[in-house]
């Protein structure tokens, strides 16, 4: 984010795009983890309870390294929540609920931002005399159309990114279940080592184009799938 926006020097509206992007990585992150954490508690597990973590409170999830990386990439993680899949009722189906539930989230959150753009855009053009007559009107809504593109364009990465299966992104949790015990043990070891390879390849974007491909396709899907909602109930 902050690379892009320095990218061809700072603007005025960089600064307004990077005070929107804050409260969107509260959100975002916050939800994703707290979505891991109630899963967890929802298949037995009352670890993420006991430490606290089954809370919207944003201080109790952001990882500095996580958040840092949303700050300059546009794509990172949250302080993993803590879990004991030996409390889960079935370990196999649970830890992959668990896994899959801070990246559904974030789809989640991608979609609710769309219908509420799509149903702003479908009001004004009911209204659009009022929006042209009205400066202030008109910049309201290109600050909440910068706000709600860098929600959904946000959501979108951060669970591409997530599901990608590299120690500590939730991809990772998924692998372990499939790859030999031996395996999955090496990869945890050395988990510190992988993560710093992966900050590496993000800093050359050498992950751009994957990332950007895989949340480009998300992105059509979930915008085919509101176009597909009638909102005739608005006219």
């Amino acid at each position: 984010m902050l690379l892009r926006l320095f990218g061809d020097g700072f603007q005025t509206s960089d600064l307004i795009e990077l005070l929107l992007f804050i409260p969107i990585i509260l959100i975002s992150l916050t939800v994703h983890e707290y979505c891991h954490g109630y899963a967890a508690y929802k298949c037995g597990d009352n670890t993420a309870k006991w430490h606290g973590r089954l809370t919207l409170n944003p201080i109790k999830h952001l990882d500095p390294i996580g958040t840092i990386m949303m700050l300059l990439f546009g794509f990172g993680f949250a302080k993993p929540v803590p879990i004991n899949p030996r409390n889960f009722k079935k370990y196999k189906r649970d830890l992959c609920i668990v896994s899959v539930a801070g990246p559904l989230s974030n789809v989640l959150l991608a979609l609710i931002g769309l219908l509420l753009k799509y149903c702003v855009l479908q009001i004004l053009i009911l209204t659009h005399p009022v929006l042209v007559v009205s400066s202030f009107a008109y910049k309201l809504y290109v600050m909440w159309n910068t706000f709600i593109t860098l929600f959904v364009s946000a959501n979108v990465t951060l669970a591409v990114f997530n599901m990608i299966p590299i120690p500590p992104l939730d991809g990772s949790r998924l692998v372990s279940v499939i790859l030999p015990a031996k395996i999955a043990y090496v990869i945890e070891k050395y988990e510190q080592f992988i993560m710093l390879g992966v900050l590496v390849l993000l800093w050359f974007g050498r992950l751009d184009g994957i990332i950007n491909t895989l949340g480009g396709g998300l992105l059509n899907g979930l915008t085919w799938l509101v176009e597909l909602i009638p909102f005739t109930f608005l006219k």
